[in-house]
């Protein structure tokens, strides 16, 4: 979110990928939900991830019309 509210350039934001750390959280979150489901704790967390995730795609989506518009 800290980066998104910095103003990146659309090139910046389309370049824009998780962290390492991140991934393999979202990853064990996945194979959990797959393999015995979450907890509510993960389960509030897995909506979190989701919710950035929307936004990023959404960041992403307006970054690629404003470098196709200019």
């Amino acid at each position: 979110m800290e980066f998104l509210a910095s103003l990146p350039t659309p090139q910046e934001i389309l370049a824009l990928r998780p962290s390492d750390a991140l991934q393999a959280r979202v990853n064990a979150l996945l194979d959990k939900n797959r393999s015995e489901g979450l907890a509510p704790d993960e389960e509030q967390e897995w909506e979190r991830y989701e919710y950035l995730e929307h936004l990023v795609r959404i960041a992403k989506a307006q970054a690629l019309i404003k470098l196709q518009t200019a």
